[in-house]
């Protein structure tokens, strides 16, 4: 029998390795920087692979589950890394799209340039002047800056996968309302395809007839033109992104030389030529009379100038859009999208700079109007003083040049025209090509959470990368049919108004994430306020209406209906539940044992400082079958009552059961309901074990057993003198009160039920100190996070310990905080512990083998009686087999409590890993573990342990 459980046991082992892969050479160096846990050689110590599982393409790794590791032999060979060559060799093929972060400011930065920079910019400067130039351009980069601020909260709480700003909005706010924006804002970006190629085809016809070239008429030659267009940059796209990367950096150095070419040009003397057009060099009293407005026409007022420029501040989600493609996207989208609306921003200011300051704004072109004579008299315009009379074409509104009345000065100013096109190309071509690629992927990521009906055939990828050539043709035939259009006027108000609901509702999303307090909102970008997202919001809603009314509403009815539809007619999906339900499942919810809640305030403290609000908490309360007569009726009233005067936040129940045991497992089996389910255990360290009967102690380990069976999260508590009050208050007077109550907080009335414990105190500038021995899906750093989110426990910094060798101690220490960062956790230092595997001193050790020795049943002593006989009559005592089997396990408890003592004696807190026992430890040595593992601290300790599953993310899932 003891042969087939050990062949048993062996198969289960090479089993999970197998399916935990086989080490490769590339995972080398990842193997140095791990080790197992030293509880146990299939137990292992946290790992960046468990928390990755859900990048795509990445194969999942698995950890050993709570029933392995209790039914496992531990077999001594080295953890294995699961590094498949498909996996590696996948890598390898990505590796060259893959974009940094400047790429990401690239694609931002060619999408936010357009038409209206080249053709529309110095118009606006003339109408507007200098300093409402700037004000326009200042209002219009404080609604994008805030957008771009609030993408890079949403973009760095987690990682985030492909679908770029529908994927955050969706995950953030849920599906109602991310998938009502994600199909608008892919119809915005399909539009916004048709938008720059139609600008772009107006500059190749206006050229072509500059030239005498006319192909039918004026409007037919831009639908032409349009369609052709489009249709090449369509297969620049079915090339792949690494081909459309190329024409993308290709379309960015046209860009900069044709800047570089304007910049010259101001600083070149003008020919006389020029001069006829309103160029005369910088001028100082030429900026100063464009510095003040000069209204015109029917769009000459603040608003509707600012309408007409504010898509030139459009395309700064064009980074987010390709998160698929981004290494890194929550390092790439912050730093690109900011310096992309940097640097664009600058480029306005200098153009609205240099042009005013050196161009009139009427001038004839006239060659004629040059003056011979000093006279000026009836000259008007700063233009008189340099030579120049356009008075006639001034007062006559006959004036075709200057910033008011020609649209290419740019083209004008600069050294060289011709390179003015080319930019005005490469802006307009950029743009649409940039639109063309964020249209499908967004959309293809709508269609593959299969939230509305009939589109998920858009959502299937092709090739190596995943290219959305549906979409692509999609977006294609869309963007062809507003082309036929051919009339930017019509085209532009639609288009604007929903990227600001964009930008509307991820500022909202931002806001509402931050209002909450949400423990699965912790960005990693700390350089947003919810305040400013709230600005952003609301100014982008004022500005829908204030652009263009009727679009608004259509947009905003458009959202209404569809989010209607997701409401109350589509039927909730597992892949919904999912989404809103994902900051939820990273939360304890917890089943607290803690008898009558008010003997053991402590513990209902503890739980209730990181489930407040944020989580369930039911505090249980296992009566015995002796005492059931002598509860009163109205306990259950009595202690709710005490619950609400504390201010915590639970449920409380009771349960008649013969043992604690089957009282916990059938509260453990009833409590809850379908989500708000308990998936916790806490209860408090049997402090007494030594004084209580075998059968106790036997019965209170098998309730950790059952609750690891059970596949429940388990964190026990213990307080330097016990849980319950009542073993320590003989009132007669403050000192008989255990040190978990602070005498200054008693009550003046002794009789008073509500004390204060270390939970309710602040935490002062001490360290929680958490000693993470153990992968259980991070639960360890998730209490000790919660905890610090709380008013009295905010200024308490966490410290990490790990496991690790002096060999590789700096690249573990590195690897550690890496991790952490990922799941935006701020914690002051990680501390590798490198001499766990040493022997304890001698006194600890003896002080160990004297606690348990009580429970030994020392097989050479006993006379004609079987070791197996013994065990039947009393199962928690330790037989030398089992003694001698599970003694270096015992010896690394011993010594890992003596680092712990030596490091923790000033914190506030202790948490450590808590050792999952095989099912043959007795449980009179897995509770002296325990003992030894908390003994000889100041403060509460906490053994926690997770079921196996992550609870910590850095991914949006």
């Amino acid at each position: 029998m003891q042969f087939q459980t050990v062949m048993v046991s062996l198969f289960i082992n090479f089993f999970f390795l197998f399916f935990t892969g086989t080490k490769s050479e590339s995972g080398q160096k990842d193997m140095e920087l791990r080790k197992t846990s030293i509880y146990n050689t299939i137990d292992m110590a946290p790992q960046l692979d468990y928390y990755a599982n859900t990048l795509p393409h990445q194969e999942i790794k698995i950890r050993p589950s709570l029933d392995v590791l209790r039914k496992t032999f531990e077999v001594r060979f080295p953890p294995v890394e699961k590094r498949s060559h498909c996996c590696e060799q996948l890598k390898q093929n990505k590796k060259d799209i893959y974009f940094l972060f400047f790429l990401s400011q690239m694609r931002c930065m060619l999408n936010i340039w357009g038409v209206i920079l080249f053709l529309r910019l110095t118009w606006i400067t003339s109408q507007a002047g200098i300093v409402l130039g700037l004000v326009i351009i200042a209002l219009a980069v404080s609604v994008t800056t805030t957008t771009a601020l609030s993408i890079s909260a949403i973009a760095t709480n987690g990682r985030v996968k492909s679908g770029g700003t529908y994927f955050m909005i969706s995950r953030t706010l849920g599906p109602e309302l991310g998938a009502s924006i994600g199909l608008i804002f892919s119809l915005a970006n399909a539009l916004a395809v048709a938008l720059h190629t139609v600008g772009f085809s107006e500059v190749v016809r206006d050229l072509m007839r500059s030239y005498g070239t006319i192909m039918v008429d004026s409007l037919n030659d831009v639908r032409i033109i349009g369609v052709v267009t489009v249709t090449i940059l369509l297969f620049i796209t079915f090339g792949g992104m690494d081909w459309e990367a190329k024409a993308q950096i290709f379309f960015f150095i046209v860009l900069m030389a044709s800047f570089v070419d304007y910049l010259v040009g101001t600083l070149i003397p003008p020919t006389l030529l020029k001069k006829s057009q309103g160029f005369f060099g910088y001028d100082r009293d030429i900026f100063i009379e464009n510095l003040t407005p000069s209204w015109r026409g029917p769009d000459g007022n603040f608003f509707r100038q600012f309408a007409i420029f504010f898509p030139a501040c459009t395309g700064i989600l064009s980074g987010a859009n390709i998160s698929g493609d981004l290494k890194d996207p929550s390092t790439a989208i912050p730093k690109g999208t900011l310096m992309a609306i940097f640097c664009t921003t600058l480029s306005y200011v200098v153009i609205v700079i240099t042009s005013g300051a050196s161009t009139v704004r009427d001038a004839s072109g006239n060659m004629t109007d040059l003056m011979t004579g000093n006279s000026t008299s009836g000259c008007l315009g700063p233009a008189c003083k340099l030579g120049w009379n356009f008075t006639t074409c001034v007062q006559s509104q006959a004036c075709s040049q200057g910033l008011a009345n020609y649209s290419q000065v740019m083209g004008l100013i600069s050294g060289s025209y011709y390179l003015i096109v080319a930019g005005v190309f490469a802006a307009t071509l950029s743009s649409a090509l940039g639109f063309l690629v964020s249209a499908p992927k967004i959309f293809q990521c709508l269609c593959k959470d299969n939230v509305y009906p009939y589109i998920s055939f858009f959502g299937k990828g092709y090739g190596k990368n995943n290219e959305p050539l549906r979409g692509y043709i999609l977006t294609y035939l869309i963007a062809v049919a507003i082309i036929l259009v051919a009339q930017l006027n019509i085209i532009a108000p639609f288009i604007s108004n929903f990227f600001l609901c964009s930008y509307c509702l991820i500022n909202l999303s931002c806001f509402h994430a931050s209002i909450v307090n949400s423990p699965g909102w912790r960005p990693a970008f700390k350089y947003y306020n919810k305040w400013t997202a709230l600005y952003g919001a609301m100014a982008s809603f004022a500005l829908m209406f204030a652009f263009t009314w009727w679009a608004a509403l259509v947009t905003w009815f458009v959202i209404s209906l569809l989010f209607i539809y997701i409401t109350y007619l589509k039927k909730p999906s597992e892949s919904k539940s999912k989404t809103c339900l994902r900051w939820t499942s990273e939360i304890p919810q917890c089943l607290v044992m803690t008898g009558p809640p008010k003997q053991r305030p402590a513990l209902v403290d503890f739980v209730g400082c990181f489930t407040k609000q944020v989580s369930l908490m039911i505090c249980g309360n296992i009566i015995m079958e002796p005492d059931k007569q002598t509860q009163f009726q109205d306990s259950t009233d009595q202690y709710v009552k005490w619950l609400n005067k504390r201010k915590v936040r639970s449920f409380y129940t009771q349960f008649t059961a013969n043992t604690l045991r089957d009282g916990v497992r059938y509260l453990m089996q009833a409590s809850g309901l379908g989500k708000l389910k308990p998936n916790t255990l806490v209860i408090g360290f049997k402090s007494n074990w030594m004084e209580s009967s075998p059968t106790s102690i036997d019965d209170y380990i098998h309730t950790i057993y059952d609750t690891f069976d059970a596949n429940y999260c388990l964190c026990i508590l213990r307080m330097m003198d016990g849980l319950d009050i009542n073993d320590h208050a003989d009132f007669k007077g403050l000192d008989t009160w255990p040190r978990i109550l602070l005498a200054n907080d008693i009550s003046e009335n002794s009789k008073s039920d509500q004390v204060k414990t270390v939970f309710k105190n602040a935490g002062g500038t001490k360290t929680i100190d958490v000693y993470w021995i153990a992968d259980d899906g991070g639960l360890i750093l998730l209490v000790p996070y919660l905890l610090t989110r709380r008013k009295c426990w905010r200024s308490c910094k966490i410290r990490v310990f790990i496991l690790g060798d002096e060999e590789n101690m700096m690249e573990s220490r590195d690897a550690m905080m890496a991790l952490l960062k990922r799941f935006r956790i701020n914690v002051t230092d990680v501390v590798v512990m490198t001499d766990t595997e040493r022997s304890p001193q001698p006194k600890n050790m003896n002080r160990f083998l004297e606690t348990v020795a009580p429970y030994r049943l020392y097989d050479e002593q006993q006379e004609d009686v079987s070791v197996q006989e013994l065990k039947k009559k009393e199962p928690w005592k330790i037989s030398d087999k089992q003694f001698e089997a599970f003694r270096l396990k015992s010896e690394r408890k011993v010594r890992l409590n003596e680092i712990i003592r030596r490091n923790s004696q000033n914190t506030t807190l202790v948490l450590v890993s808590l050792p999952v026992p095989h099912g043959d430890c007795p449980s009179a040595l897995y509770i002296a573990w325990l003992d030894t593992l908390t003994c000889g601290l100041h403060c509460p300790a906490v053994l926690v342990r997770g079921n196996q599953e992550n609870v910590l993310t850095f991914y949006c899932q």
